[in-house]
């Protein structure tokens, strides 16, 4: 092995690269959510996108416990289904905050499937709780419930103004939402990863430079000269982070399902979502069925296929399609929309 292959081994334990992993959970033409998990080498984030029935069953229970967020985009029936099943294995956490988001009225509605059971034999720590939000573009409204009361009382949080609709602003990436009209609030949420940094590993090499845990203060803008691990640095750290690090936009990923894609919402959504990496979009219906489609306030086909080319989006991936279609109807749906988007497909899993 050369020693540009070995010092790039050496590396990875102390400057592996960000990397963003999704599933889409759930059948064709039954519930789904989806589970997104960013990596940031030393730290990860796993945060939940509605939670149809049947869905959360798909992942490990070590995932479903390291979740940091679960995020709704409405409180329709199909897409909060499976939250008892959650909530089950979450209830009584205290490792991390347990934090729900969704639109205005999820406070007052998971207030009521928080009390759901009869908790006179929790036997649990008193202090796990339950973080809500009700969410808008421009305001975050959090109330905690605990489980010590049985989930009975609302303790009311701070109203938290949001600027540009950023709902997380986390190390490993920012969180922002839209409000799109379903007949009710629905939430678009976009994850963008924070800036890549990675070692330029040919420079590192000429340099006469060996990988070690100072490559991790680098990234991290932390470096001292002390952490160099006696090697000899004729350079400034400041010519360092030039000559050694290259900086890259991170990946991004876009959940959008129920809402009215008419003129308006296309014409605030075709900018949001400009140049994301993976779009994650419901499509409901074939063009045949459009009228259907608007009636019922979702999408059909081509309306998804131009959202994603206007956006000029990366990947395109189709999920929450109707149970009235067969498996061979679902084939002439997705060929709908490549007709006009070709990057388009549906789950693996599917």
């Amino acid at each position: 092995m050369s020693s540009l292959a070995e010092a790039s081994k050496k590396l990875e334990q102390y400057c592996k690269a960000m990397s963003l992993h999704y599933q889409l959970l759930g059948a064709p033409g039954e519930d789904n959510a989806l589970f997104v998990k960013v990596d940031g080498g030393q730290a990860q984030s796993r945060i939940l996108f509605d939670c149809g029935e049947n869905t959360v069953s798909q992942l490990p229970f070590s995932e479903v416990y390291a979740l940091e967020s679960v995020c709704f985009s409405h409180l329709h029936m199909d897409h909060i289904a499976g939250f008892d099943g959650l909530f089950r294995q979450l209830y009584p956490r205290l490792e991390r905050p347990n934090l729900i988001y969704g639109p205005p009225q999820t406070r007052a509605i998971l207030q009521r499937r928080l009390q759901g059971f009869l908790w006179n034999l929790s036997g649990e720590d008193p202090q796990a709780a339950w973080t809500v939000v009700d969410v808008t573009e421009t305001h975050a409204h959090s109330s905690q419930f605990w489980l010590r009361e049985a989930f009975a009382l609302e303790h009311p949080m701070a109203e938290r103004a949001l600027e540009n609709a950023v709902l997380l602003e986390h190390p490993l990436y920012t969180l922002e939402v839209r409000t799109l009209d379903h007949l009710t609030p629905s939430l678009a949420y976009l994850l963008r990863e924070t800036e890549r940094v990675n070692v330029n590993m040919q420079a590192l090499s000429e340099l006469n430079l060996k990988p070690g845990a100072w490559l991790a203060a680098l990234k991290a803008g932390t470096l001292q000269a002390n952490m160099l691990e006696g090697q000899r640095i004729t350079h400034e750290v400041e010519d360092l982070e030039r000559l050694l690090l290259k900086h890259s936009p991170g990946e991004s990923i876009a959940y959008l399902t129920d809402f009215l894609l008419d003129e308006k919402a296309l014409s605030r959504l075709v900018p949001w979502l400009s140049g994301v990496t993976t779009l994650v979009c419901e499509c409901q219906y074939l063009a045949v069925d459009c009228e259907l489609a608007t009636r019922n306030h979702h999408m059909f086909t081509l309306q998804v296929a131009e959202l994603a080319a206007r956006a000029k989006v990366s990947d395109l991936i189709l999920m929450h399609v109707s149970s009235r279609y067969s498996a061979l109807e679902r084939e002439e749906l997705l060929a709908e929309v490549r007709s006009i988007f070709p990057h388009a497909r549906f789950p693996e899993s599917w």
